[in-house]
């Protein structure tokens, strides 16, 4: 019960444009505590950004409109980053998608399908390195 107490305060948004996943990865981060939010593309995602000041960031890569990897650009641009740490959550396990999304700022890479306990304690860690920071920041 303290795990769950100890991740209300936690927003994390969540950029996945299909919606089963969506609702699976929602579920599993609700269920531990989590306040969370949805978007269905990277557009979606900027927009939620702003109006969320999430703690964290679970991106999918393959979106239509704007893709994970132009989110993470446009991110940076806007000065997101670093201050939302963000987890990059994909079908994608090519070694040139990782090294793509660490160099355009992402903190953390996963690949579908996923273990439960592997991606809470990957939220977790992205929270917690950055979580100091995330409640001082000044949000645009």
């Amino acid at each position: 019960m303290s795990n769950v107490l100890e991740h209300e305060r936690y927003r994390v948004l969540i950029v996945e444009d299909d919606p089963l996943m969506l609702e699976l990865i929602d579920t599993h981060l609700s269920l531990a505590g989590y306040q969370t939010f949805q978007a269905r593309d990277g557009y979606q995602g900027l927009s939620a950004l702003r109006d969320t000041t999430p703690h964290a960031l679970v991106l999918d890569i393959n979106m239509p409109n704007l893709d994970g990897f132009g989110m993470l650009t446009s991110m940076r641009r806007l000065g997101y980053l670093p201050k939302v740490p963000t987890m990059v959550l994909t079908a994608r396990n090519q070694t040139s998608d990782v090294q793509e999304a660490i160099r355009l700022g992402a903190s953390d890479f996963l690949t579908k399908p996923f273990e439960d306990k592997r991606l809470l304690a990957r939220v977790a860690r992205l929270i917690k390195s950055k979580a100091p920071r995330a409640h001082a920041a000044v949000w645009m």
